[in-house]
Formats: C-alpha cells, structure tokens, sequence
C-alpha cells in the first residue's frame, strides 16, 4: 500500500513538474451606464492545461456553472470548443479566436463563438469576446 501511494505522488509531481497550465478569464462589458467591476473578469475564470504543446482542456465558470472547453493551436490562432457538464450535446459552442503576448507570459484573447445547435427561433447567435490569459 505504502509503495502505490508513494508512486502516485511521485508521478503527480512529475506530471506538474513538467505541464504547463494557463488561467484564463473572459472580460464581461458592462451595459451602459454601469462601472467596469472585478465581478466582470471573475465571473468567467477557468483552468486550462496543455495536454501537448498545441492542445489544451479545461474547465471554465460560466455564471452559477461549469463548462468544459478544449482548444487547438496553430500557431497563435486557436479553435475551441465549449460545452456545459449537463446536456453537452445539446449545448456546444465552437470558436475561433487569437493569443496575443502582451507582456511575458500575459495574453489578450479575442474570440468569436457560436453555439452548434440553432435555438428555437431557427437562430444562431454568435458573441465576440475579449478574454485574458496567463501562462504557469
């Protein structure tokens, strides 16, 4: 017992020795007349980890829930992928969106996504975002 409870540290360790994870956050514009507040960038948090050099996984808030996302790099553009714990497939958004390095490890990601499905009205209404990211 001793011996797989050792060796499942160690291999935790390794496996955050060597990964890299990124906090990321999408800015939400207040309406007019309404203040910029820190409830704007928090509201929308996650946590991402680079399964390899050009993919990453993770889980983002999205209001009172959880979504999971996963995202695919060439280069500084990326595609995405987003949808709640409940109901999955019915509830899919795919993105497209770029990373730009503003300062060490510090990025500015506007994004555009639009959900899979169309809604009841026949619609699909897609939202252009500006997100921020930060490198571990």
């Amino acid at each position: 017992m001793k011996k797989i409870f050792l060796t499942t540290i160690t291999a935790c360790m390794c496996l955050f020795a060597s990964a890299q994870f990124s906090v990321l956050s999408s800015i939400n514009i207040p309406e007019e007349g309404e203040e910029l507040a820190v409830s704007s960038i928090t509201d929308n948090m996650g946590v991402g980890y680079y399964v390899k050099e050009n993919i990453m996984a993770g889980a983002i808030k999205n209001g009172e829930n959880y979504d999971v996302f996963g995202r695919y790099y060439f280069e500084n553009i990326y595609v995405s992928l987003q949808m709640p714990t409940e109901e999955m497939s019915e509830n899919m958004k795919m993105g497209l969106g770029y990373s730009y390095n503003i300062w060490d490890k510090l990025y500015i990601e506007p994004n555009y996504s639009m959900p899979l499905k169309e809604d009841e009205s026949g619609e699909r209404e897609g939202k252009l975002v500006i997100g921020i990211a930060y490198k571990l």
